[in-house]
């Protein structure tokens, strides 16, 4: 069977749709067509397909990953959205995609991937091995609690998102690494969590969190200095735990931190390669608002 490789190809719509309608049909209606729509699909998502008669039947999606730790650039590939058409499995495809992807960046820093347990044997093949990531939680005493306020800040249209976008360009992460990333960022904020964009007047200071009941997940706390994250969690009403879904740089600050090894249902985390393996050791696991 005639087949081809096919790459970075955004722009063109007859592959953009057969992409996203493979995509729907294996993750139950994953769209990354209101991504593109809103510009932040961008060069660094790189789906890598077979290609036959225009349609895609195997896709291996390469998003390139830079950022900073330690003062040390690092550029990681992240692997996502596998996915082959049923009429075509087990033929070998996937396996195809792989060795492209790791052939073309063989120079990167390391490769990382979160696979559902379907697929659990089939990336050692390629020498990935099954890594552990950790986080962080702790109580909140909100007997402390501060005058700070956490406003809820809309992601609603391609205004707010612009706004948000410009004052975040002078502000950094509270995290132990400084990623690069608001195109993955911005798949989160401008489709799912539109509603999770806080900003603390009191600390010059904007948090990504969610809150069910009286536990706060935060996902990220951008400012122009570091802050107290004790202080942005108490800006939350009626919260009693913090689980961060980042590594704080902070954490010999933060009182009563309990570390917990991190585990996703259906999902497991493998890395290959570079210095990835090391760097987790400060890095402890990747926000959950850098998944793709």
């Amino acid at each position: 069977m005639s087949y081809e490789i096919v790459k970075n190809y955004r722009r063109n719509e007859t592959l953009r749709n057969s992409f996203n309608y493979l995509a729907k049909e294996t993750f139950c209606g994953l769209d990354f067509e209101p991504w593109y729509q809103t510009g932040f699909w961008n060069e660094k998502y790189i789906p890598y397909s077979v290609v036959k008669d225009e349609t895609v039947i195997a896709n291996v999606s390469v998003n390139l990953i830079d950022c900073t730790l330690n003062s040390a650039a690092k550029h990681y590939i992240q692997l996502g959205t596998v996915m082959t058409d049923k009429n075509y499995r087990n033929q070998g495809y996937s396996r195809i995609l792989m060795e492209e992807v790791l052939k073309d960046f063989s120079d990167c820093d390391g490769f990382y991937l979160y696979a559902n347990d379907e697929v659990l044997d089939f990336y050692p093949k390629f020498g990935f091995v099954k890594t552990d990531e950790y986080r962080f939680r702790t109580n909140i005493d909100q007997a402390e609690k501060t005058s700070s306020f956490a406003k809820p800040i809309p992601m609603k249209n391609k205004e707010d998102w612009t706004n948000f976008l410009n004052k975040k360009e002078n502000l950094k992460s509270n995290g132990i690494i400084q990623f690069d990333t608001d195109d993955l960022l911005m798949f989160y904020l401008t489709q799912f969590m539109q509603d999770n964009v806080f900003f603390i007047e009191s600390l010059n200071a904007y948090a990504i969190a969610e809150q069910e009941d009286d536990v706060l997940i935060l996902h990220e706390v951008f400012s122009e200095k570091p802050v107290d994250l004790i202080t942005v969690c108490q800006s939350f009403e009626n919260v009693k735990t913090v689980e961060f879904a980042f590594t704080p740089s902070n954490i010999e600050s933060i009182q009563n931190l309990e570390k917990y090894k991190y585990e996703e249902e259906d999902t497991t985390f493998f890395t290959l390669g570079g210095t990835i393996t090391s760097d987790l050791q400060t890095i402890l696991s990747f926000p959950q608002i850098t998944h793709a």
